[in-house]
């Protein structure tokens, strides 16, 4: 009897035993105790939640540092966050797809996904098509080459030439490269000299706005033109020079053919010419 109880009272003290090593074996990992290279190998034996979470805390310095490098380049209405949060996915691309046998730096491998990621991001931002920005880059490339070479804006026909091509598919990488830009209003223009800055809402052209000065030397000039003329040849350079007709509108508005506004009009050129060479003669200086 006392046998039984001294075996039952081992197996107690064994089943304890082994539920402390037990416990012991269960303790969370220290993984800042440990070296980069223990964690690799312990991520891609496990593939534990916690220590991906680590390696992201680890490396995410680096998805910053590349998205600034970018942001540099990009105007000014780019988010820096969105190629921050861009750049994230491409580091947990990376690190499920690192392979510890290559030998490889993490670094040095991630750095490319995550640039990637970021620029795929960009892209999907540009409505632009990709071509377009392709041509318009390798026009521009072109340009710059021959202004470098020849000291020169070049011709479109010396453009043709030095791209290798024809007049005419050289007009259409032109015209596929002539993308209309799409500018924020919010954007920076400049900095002015107080603490507020001049944005691009700030400087655009009111073009429903005429400019007094303007009109007052457009109407003299229009007085002196037509000072002398008739009723029809006062109409004739009015509706022609300053309401942009053509002569056949001339004509069917006062009922005249189109040949003979013209005749008129090449009367009026030739008088109006004669004036002005007779006043120059008047405002020379007498010796």
């Amino acid at each position: 009897m006392s046998r039984m109880k001294a075996s039952a009272g081992g197996v107690v003290r064994n089943s304890r035993t082994r539920a402390v090593e037990a416990k012991s074996e269960a303790k969370p990992l220290r993984l800042d105790e440990m070296s980069i290279g223990d964690v690799w190998r312990e991520y891609q034996k496990h593939k534990a939640e916690p220590v991906r979470n680590y390696l992201i805390q680890k490396f995410l310095p680096l998805v910053r540092y590349n998205a600034e490098r970018i942001y540099t380049r990009l105007p000014d209405e780019v988010d820096i966050q969105d190629l921050v949060s861009a750049g994230f996915f491409g580091l947990l691309d990376a690190i499920d797809a690192f392979d510890l046998t290559r030998g490889v730096k993490f670094e040095t491998y991630c750095a490319p996904r995550i640039r990637g990621a970021i620029l795929d991001e960009l892209r999907a931002m540009d409505w632009v098509p990709r071509l377009v920005r392709h041509r318009s880059a390798r026009v521009e490339a072109a340009r710059q080459r021959f202004t470098m070479k020849m000291g020169r804006e070049p011709t479109e026909q010396e453009m043709a030439e030095f791209l290798s091509v024809d007049s005419e598919e050289f007009d259409k990488i032109s015209r596929d490269g002539k993308a209309v830009g799409t500018v924020s209003l919010s954007r920076r223009c400049f900095q002015s000299d107080g603490n507020k800055d001049v944005l691009e809402i700030d400087i655009i052209r009111d073009e429903s706005q005429n400019n007094p000065f303007s009109e007052i030397q457009r109407r003299d000039v229009r007085d002196l033109i037509t000072k002398g003329l008739s009723r029809a040849e006062r109409l004739i350079v009015v509706l022609y020079y300053y309401e942009e007709m053509t002569m056949k509108e001339i004509g069917a508005t006062l009922d005249l053919s189109e040949s003979r506004v013209s005749q008129m009009h090449s009367s009026i050129l030739a008088r109006l010419k004669a004036q002005m060479q007779h006043r120059s003669r008047e405002l020379e200086p007498v010796e």
